[in-house]
């Protein structure tokens, strides 16, 4: 598939307003990706944005679907790919359990595309690449400048949850009981909180979410009538040559951000926290042997245990799992070794999954899934996803998931704080007293 590439260059301080133009232009295409870094540094980071439209080819599959994820990467090779693997993919790993609630957002297991056009930030240079003949770079320039940014107002409204207090609370005594018994060691229970909307605007929606809460696996997703509107701060899977990068997430502590000292022991004491601990340490186990399945042997290093890392809202740990793949190692080879990630399990993951599906009341789809790319090299990069918002225009469905890691040393009420914790700057977008005003 022959490309056009062009560079511009962009004064920093016209970055903000282009990219508010940038998701205008891209949101009347059917398929539209924007993964925004938010101006984290990060040696593993290849762009500060990308933004993917439309599609020269795309696959769209619920079935079979690493078979044909992989037969659609090797007819397309050499170029840029965007898309996302829903949750749903586990029922075709080796544990092999098929979701028995609702689909309600609507999300396939798997969409990948290559786009016709895409935007490529690296420091003050766009590039745009398009493999479109109607859409040459210039001519894409010429029409993002030309797109008009409109303001929107976010609809003030509440969410309900698919469990309440004392559901939740009975749900973790339960798998605390499968913990006492041997079952499992930790578990990833995640819990659904849903609305009605008409018309969101979504836009608007996503730059308030990530001006509240600006991480650097940010999203906004189109596939026809389905978004997903995405604040991760998680990284799942990287590659980069023959190297493999993991970076799970576990453990959660909130910020105070008017008192600095204060703000500092926080950190310090998510460090020295046996029970966040345990389950960073029980997922970095599950992710060495994930990767293990498809690394050369030995090559598979922790290369940072318990990293402390400050986000908007809560400080996280955040450790860093590497190892070293062949040549022939494929992105549904990676897939299947991998998916879904540890930190949205649990271990054994085998086990967790059975119970995940035995004690949660909501299908997760595309959250705990994830969004990413594949570069024309063949390197892929994909998030977690986690901190968003799902959203069907046709229905007005509107949703978000939080969820924790439970083990033997949870409290439950400091468990479902700990989800409230998370959730607030979603909540937060749509409270009456909110400043609704574009970002």
């Amino acid at each position: 598939m022959n490309a056009t590439s062009a560079q511009y260059t962009v004064a920093t301080n016209t970055l903000q307003p282009l990219q508010q133009q940038m998701l205008h232009w891209a949101h009347p295409y059917n398929i539209c990706c924007f993964l925004d870094n938010n101006n984290y540094t990060s040696s593993q980071h290849n762009a500060e944005w990308l933004l993917a439209v439309g599609a020269m080819a795309a696959l769209h599959t619920n079935t079979n679907n690493l078979v044909l994820l992989n037969a659609f990467i090797n007819e397309h090779k050499g170029c840029w790919m965007f898309g996302h693997i829903s949750f749903d993919l586990q029922s075709e790993t080796e544990i092999g359990i098929e979701n028995i609630h609702p689909n309600y957002v609507g999300f396939d297991t798997i969409s990948w595309v290559v786009p016709q056009v895409v935007l490529q930030l690296v420091g003050n240079t766009i590039t745009i690449t398009s493999y479109a003949s109607h859409l040459p770079p210039a001519l894409v320039w010429q029409q993002i400048h030309a797109t008009q940014v409109i303001t929107a107002t976010l609809p003030a409204c509440s969410f309900t949850a698919r469990l309440n207090k004392h559901q939740y609370l009975q749900a973790l005594q339960a798998i605390q009981q499968h913990i006492q018994q041997g079952d499992c060691y930790e578990i990833n229970y995640c819990q659904e909180f849903f609305t009605y909307v008409n018309d969101l605007p979504v836009i608007t929606t996503y730059q308030q979410l990530t001006t509240i809460s600006p991480n650097p696996f940010s999203a906004f997703y189109k596939v026809n009538n389905c978004y997903a509107l995405c604040a991760s701060p998680e990284r799942y899977l990287q590659r980069k040559g023959n190297q493999l990068i993991s970076q799970p997430i576990k453990g959660t502590f909130k910020r105070n951000k008017q008192q600095p000292l204060e703000d500092e022991q926080l950190k310090q004491a998510l460090y020295n926290s046996a029970k966040d601990r345990s389950e960073n340490v029980m997922v970095v186990d599950l992710v060495r042997n994930d990767l293990g399945k498809i690394c050369k042997p030995g090559s598979v290093q922790v290369t940072e245990l318990f990293g402390i890392y400050t986000f908007p809202q809560v400080h996280q740990m955040i450790s860093t799992v590497e190892g070293t793949i062949n040549n022939a190692t494929t992105l549904a080879d990676a897939l299947a070794a991998t998916f879904p990630m540890g930190s949205m399990t649990g271990a054994p993951k085998n086990r967790v999954l059975q119970l995940t599906q035995q004690y949660e009341q909501s299908r997760r789809g595309l959250y705990s899934g994830s969004i990413g790319y594949m570069q024309p090299n063949g390197d892929w990069d994909l998030n977690v996803v986690i901190r968003s918002l799902l959203y069907n225009a046709n229905t007005g469905y509107l949703s978000y998931h939080v969820g924790g890691g439970i083990t033997h040393y949870s409290e439950p009420e400091l468990e479902y704080e700990e989800c409230l914790l998370k959730a607030s700057a979603i909540q937060q977008l749509f409270s009456e007293d909110h400043q609704k005003t574009p970002a």
